[in-house]
């Protein structure tokens, strides 16, 4: 039962809020709008570095710093996308991908250690604001079945306010005729150029919303740790993706549902390899590990197979097509 609860308790923590967060953000790109943006993780990254270096570098106050770093995401989404929204869908993802690595080797690069740390990253010292605000008492705290240190507990509870904020505002917009405009252009953007609607305009609009929503996902990742430039890798975006289409694509709380059940299963899968190591199936954690990400991986392929609406999605709405 250990295991059971210990993996369930990842339903709760800051990393899988951040992540909800992030694939919120890519839900609005590729879920409701089409675009096949595989460069994700460069907005999360953006919010990262852009807060810690605001705090720690410049000394900025908490407000203006979250202020500054959405305002670098939404710059970092228009220059992105005013040259590439034109492109086909998958000349776009090699564009996004290719733009999410430069900011990572950007951001490991000895040439801005300076601000950024190079390969070593950022130990946090940005993050005393959250801290200072804890209202809950000292040590550690009981929930249900799960114990929690008092700060875990107050980052945790941040983050899924922020989280459920979000996904009120995107349900909100979703509904508006901006968003059924959004679901056109994903559907057939030719029918709707021909209805008069600036199709690149909204396209540039649901890029930037998607990206600030990734950023604000990046400023909540870090604060429970430091910032590592190796967790903004191609991977993360995988891994979005992955929550996406498993809690469904074009749904408000799919990406939130996708979330929690993979740092679920992973947290389950590395009990189970742990546990597989002391009883010498696996010569090591990091054998074992290799076959979690394989087995994660023949799991996405069977559902994208069997069910790609995903849990909640709608397979009338599927929105795999993307163009």
């Amino acid at each position: 039962m250990d295991i059971i609860w210990n993996s369930l308790r990842e339903l709760i923590t800051p990393t899988t809020a951040a992540y909800a967060l992030a694939a919120i953000g890519l839900n609005v790109h590729f879920g409701f709008t089409g675009l096949l943006n595989f460069g994700q993780a460069g907005f999360v990254a953006i919010g990262a570095y852009g807060f810690a270096i605001s705090v720690m570098t410049f000394g900025f106050s908490t407000p203006l710093a979250i202020a500054v770093t959405l305002v670098l995401a939404a710059g970092y989404a228009l220059l992105l996308g005013i040259p590439t929204l034109r492109l086909r869908a998958d000349y776009l993802a090699i564009v996004t991908i290719a733009a999410a690595e430069i900011i990572r080797f950007a951001l490991n690069s000895s040439a801005f250690a300076r601000w950024t740390g190079g390969a070593n990253g950022l130990y946090n010292e940005y993050s005393g604001w959250l801290k200072d605000s804890n209202p809950y008492p000292e040590g550690v705290l009981t929930l249900g079945p799960w114990t929690f240190g008092s700060n875990d507990l107050w980052i945790a509870t941040v983050d899924w306010i922020v989280v459920l904020l979000t996904a009120g505002a995107i349900y909100l917009l979703v509904g508006s005729p901006w968003g059924r405009v959004l679901k056109g252009i994903r559907e057939d953007e030719h029918a709707m150029l021909s209805l008069g609607k600036n199709v690149n305009l909204y396209k540039l609009q649901a890029l930037v919303i998607g990206g600030v929503i990734g950023a604000a996902a990046g400023i909540l990742y870090v604060q429970p740790t430091s910032v590592q430039p190796f967790d903004f890798g191609t991977r993360m975006t995988f891994n979005m993706y992955t929550m996406l289409i498993l809690g469904g694509a074009a749904t408000v709380f799919g990406p939130i549902l996708g979330s929690m059940i993979f740092w679920v299963v992973m947290r389950f899968t590395d009990e189970l390899v742990n546990i597989g190591v002391e009883h010498g199936l696996f010569e090591n954690v990091t054998q074992g590990s290799q076959l979690r990400f394989f087995l994660v991986g023949v799991a996405l392929v069977l559902l994208v197979v069997f069910r790609p609406q995903g849990i909640l999605g709608n397979r009338t709405e599927l929105s795999f097509d993307a163009r």
